[in-house]
């Protein structure tokens, strides 16, 4: 696969900006077997770059049928991929979804709920215009809205499969860490609008949380416990025309990373198109982390299609002498390193370091963190966004130099292919990857995405612990 291989199947883009929820419905004729009305809740649940996720719930609102199919029309390039919950089919730009086994009877007031991800190429991706059910049009008032994404859907994990630990931050937790668990444990309980994708997160000085993520213009999301979110708009609401150019006219930017630095908010994003490494990271600062606040600073570093790395998933560090650092870098030949001026956050010095690397294999998304005497690395092996088939897993080593040789446990530098994985797919939890870590007055929490079985991606959060010899694990 490509280095986005990750944007084709599953990335979060703000629901708003894919239109939300659509919904139609209401009673018209026809026999019973075809359903005598319908109604049709579609809501975009993911969008990125050439892709898009989407919930469908169909509501028979006539009589008992057995056995159905909901049509609709897409535009010139849209199409659907994988879908789960029904058999989805497409014919020029006419779709097809067909009932399952297990869901073909609907009773007066039933429904039926399915998902799928597609693909998109327009500047726009526009909602169906109309469906129909089993030959009869859905064209009715609106329902009051089919409720957003939850953990607590489908089978994805519930509030109540949450581990027992701490949901919130207690200042009061000792130092020590319990043993590391002998499976990888859940996600810890969130609430509200958890939907992301390559998240980042930034304690605010006066308290409360911000997360920005791969999404419409850069979306946002803000919490006051870091335990409930909600959404809070986009950084660039009135578009970024200057990343254009390596996005093919798309208003979607990857993968940011945000800080506090020196009184203010830092971001470093990408902008790129599927497949290609004509990429950009580009800077922009703002006062208050908020929506609209964010002044574009400028180009800090891209990537043509002659070069052999790939110039997205940026992440700033600062190191103990004060310099500041940008990894970043996705297949082609790894991750890679510069050095920043930190009067400028831009670019101090021609060279380009190589500190991981699997011979052009799947890896991406870097995070570099100090914790004690070490700088830990972590990232994200194999492959995101293909929904509850990802195989994102989260990979580290250490050095105790910012530039590294990074080492895993066995001693294998990263730049060959090391790597101890510290957190994989299990249970419902699927493709958990593109990290962030979060050191918090109770302790350091690596913040990540995750896929639902029903492919949805959702916020993950766990605690950090550090073993006798000093090497990280999840709990």
């Amino acid at each position: 696969m490509l280095a986005r291989s990750r944007r084709l199947t599953a990335a979060l883009a703000a629901s708003a900006a894919a239109g939300g929820i659509i919904t139609w419905g209401v009673a018209g004729a026809g026999p019973a077997s075809a359903a005598a009305g319908c109604r049709v809740d579609y809501k975009v649940t993911n969008q990125w770059q050439g892709g898009f996720g989407a919930d469908v719930t169909v509501t028979n609102l006539g009589d008992p049928i057995s056995g159905w199919a909901l049509t609709w029309t897409y535009t010139a390039g849209q199409s659907v991929a994988q879908a789960w919950n029904a058999a989805v089919t497409q014919s020029g730009t006419t779709v097809t979804a067909k009932n399952v086994d297990y869901n073909a009877n609907l009773a007066i007031g039933g429904t039926a709920n399915f998902g799928f991800n597609g693909a998109w190429n327009n500047a726009t991706n526009p909602v169906p215009a109309a469906f129909a059910l089993n030959g009869v049009a859905c064209t009715g008032a609106p329902a009051t809205g089919s409720p957003a994404p939850s953990r607590s859907t489908g089978s994805s994990p519930s509030a109540s499969a949450s581990p027992s630990r701490s949901t919130g931050p207690s200042p009061s937790q000792s130092a020590s860490y319990p043993p590391p668990p002998s499976s990888y444990p859940a996600p810890m309980y969130v609430a509200g609008d958890t939907g992301v994708h390559d998240p980042t997160i930034v304690k605010r000085p006066e308290g409360g949380y911000i997360i920005a993520y791969t999404g419409t213009n850069i979306a946002l999301k803000t919490s006051t416990d870091r335990v409930t979110w909600r959404n809070a708009g986009a950084a660039f609401p009135s578009g970024a025309s200057w990343t254009l150019p390596y996005t093919g006219n798309s208003p979607s930017l990857w993968a940011p990373d945000i800080s506090y630095r020196n009184g203010r908010y830092v971001m470093y994003y990408a902008a790129s198109t599927f497949g290609s490494n004509h990429s950009a990271i580009f800077l922009a600062t703002s006062p208050t982390g908020a929506s609209g606040s964010w002044t574009n600073q400028g180009l800090v570093i891209e990537s043509r299609t002659s070069d052999n790395f790939n110039a997205i998933d940026p992440n700033l560090y600062v190191d103990d002498q004060g310099r500041w650092w940008l990894s970043f870098g996705s297949f082609w030949s790894g991750i890679k390193l510069v050095q920043l001026d930190p009067a400028t956050g831009k670019r101090s010095d021609s060279t380009i370091r190589a500190i991981a690397g699997r011979g052009g294999g799947a890896i991406e998304a870097p995070f570099v963190f100090k914790h004690g005497a070490y700088y830990y690395q972590y990232v994200s092996f194999d492959l995101c966004c293909k929904g509850a088939s990802s195989t994102y897993r989260v990979m580290v080593g250490r050095s105790t130099s910012p530039t590294g040789p990074f080492l895993d446990r066995s001693g294998k530098d990263m730049n060959s292919g090391g790597g101890t994985e510290i957190l994989a797919g299990h249970g419902g939890i699927h493709g958990p990857g593109h990290e962030a870590v979060l050191a918090d007055t109770d302790g350091d929490y690596l913040v990540y995405h995750y896929y639902a079985d029903s492919g949805a991606s959702y916020l993950g959060i766990n605690h950090i612990g550090y073993d006798g010899g000093g090497w990280p694990y999840v709990y």
